[in-house]
């Protein structure tokens, strides 16, 4: 059949409608690679009740946005989806994305211009996890697009060129069949000038430590540029998968260098991923931020929190991982504060101490801060600490968000508590993919 794209919504794929109904409007088709405005000629591939999946198997009528795809790999790796349009389209269209996201998730018209803050396109990674399989013959690379097959992949273009060169040292290693039975995934992450890379290893309960032992110091020897291997064995408890930390080779950290601080990162830690813009979007959230309190909720390592030490008095930091908390406080500042905490427990810790007076006992009294700083995952804050958030009373709240959706139902909360919106970034963390980065200032 023959479709004409609408847009492209996210998740990646292209909106095309179905030869209208009855009701007078076409079902909705999702379309993979493809740009606004192409006609296709394309097979179903999917029909539900209120939608359809398509793939485009000839491009009509291509769009002068279209260009050659930079990764061989493209369409088949899952980690991909916009490489068949130029940089500058993409942002573009991302743009479109998260101003479409707010108004139709917030019903939320803004107010200010999105300011968009571009990256190099590519090797801009500076962490890669590929997935491993060691019989009946070795593998490693991504799963394939909607999938949990594994795609071989030996280049990654949007990877950093020492990641790449680790990614080659892998593959020698387990053509030689040297990769032990049991290790499953390996992720890969480099220093800030791509001088330095370490490696963390998932390996199944069964592995050998011997043999995980000797493989990873010939992997360290093969590559002078690794600071250290560290191997986490999966065990299961109480239905849930965890991590130990099984071995480690050479280092367990890097220290990774900004224009303000340096960081240890520890193996197990979260750290951004895009190397050209971890500066930028340091400037972003606290460029101008001064007073005498600030919090940082989901701190990880403290990139926030250091960046604020020079112009806040005090600054308290809550995560609620161990290993991060751990390198947070090796990062703190002489004024820096942390809390082992989630957000939510420390947000309600302050609701309880409100309500019940001076009968509750607390490790941390909380005041008001001047600011605060929010970077959750992709799930959002939730109804709920968006709310003691909001009850928390900070005149100043920068929010950094992953997901367009979980931050538009935040904000429905966050407004309708009396906060506006002051300024908008988003962030292109990364290229060719359909995911990105917004940083919003809110006040009141």
């Amino acid at each position: 059949m023959l479709l004409t794209v609408e847009k492209l919504i996210y998740g990646g794929d292209g909106l095309a409608r179905l030869p209208a109904d009855a009701s007078g409007r076409g079902k909705a088709v999702f379309v993979p690679f493809v740009v606004a405005g192409e006609k296709i000629e394309a097979s179903l591939t999917e029909q539900k009740p209120g939608f359809a999946r398509a793939r485009a198997d000839q491009i009509i009528e291509p769009s002068p946005h279209r260009v050659q795809p930079g990764c061989p790999y493209f369409t088949q790796c899952g980690g991909c989806h916009y490489q068949h349009a130029s940089y500058e389209h993409q942002l573009e269209i991302k743009k479109e994305i998260l101003r479409e996201t707010l108004r139709r998730t917030a019903k939320l018209e803004l107010p200010v211009d999105i300011q968009v803050h571009p990256s190099p396109p590519w090797n801009y990674r500076n962490r890669s996890r590929l997935q491993v399989q060691t019989s009946p013959e070795f593998k490693a690379g991504y799963f394939k697009m909607g999938s949990h097959e594994l795609l071989a992949v030996e280049q990654c273009p949007i990877s950093s060129a020492l990641i790449n060169k680790a990614i080659a040292a892998l593959w020698q290693s387990g053509r030689a069949d040297k990769v032990p039975a049991g290790v499953h995934e390996i992720e890969f992450f480099a220093n800030a000038d791509d001088s330095e890379l370490l490696v963390e290893v998932s390996a199944s309960a069964e592995s050998r430590r011997a043999a995980l032992r000797q493989w990873a110091e010939e992997l360290c020897a093969s590559m002078p540029e690794v600071a250290g291997l560290v191997v986490f064995r999966d065990s299961s408890s109480r239905g849930s998968v965890s991590q130990e930390k099984l071995l480690t080779v050479g280092a367990d950290h890097l220290i990774y260098q900004t224009q303000k601080a340096a960081y240890r990162v520890s193996a197990g830690s979260f750290f951004q991923t895009n190397r050209h813009l971890v500066d930028e979007l340091l400037r972003i959230v606290t460029e101008g931020e001064s007073g005498d309190l600030a919090l940082d909720l989901y701190a990880g390592v403290g990139l926030f929190s250091t960046g604020l030490a020079r112009d806040m008095r005090h600054i308290v930091s809550i995560e609620a991982s161990q290993t991060s908390s751990d390198d947070l406080a090796y990062n703190r500042s002489s004024n820096g504060e942390v809390v082992l905490a989630s957000a939510e427990q420390y947000l309600a810790r302050a609701e309880v101490k409100g309500r019940v007076g001076k009968g509750e006992v607390l490790t941390h009294t909380l005041h008001t801060p001047d600011l605060a700083v929010v970077d959750p995952p992709r799930s959002g804050l939730g109804e709920r600490v968006a709310r003691l958030l909001a009850t928390l009373g900070a005149p100043r709240v920068v929010y950094v968000s992953c997901d367009p959706a979980t931050l538009a139902r935040d904000l429905l909360t966050l407004l309708g508590s009396g906060y506006r919106i002051q300024q908008v970034h988003l962030v292109d963390l990364f290229p060719q993919t359909f995911h990105l980065e917004t940083v919003v200032h809110l006040a009141r």
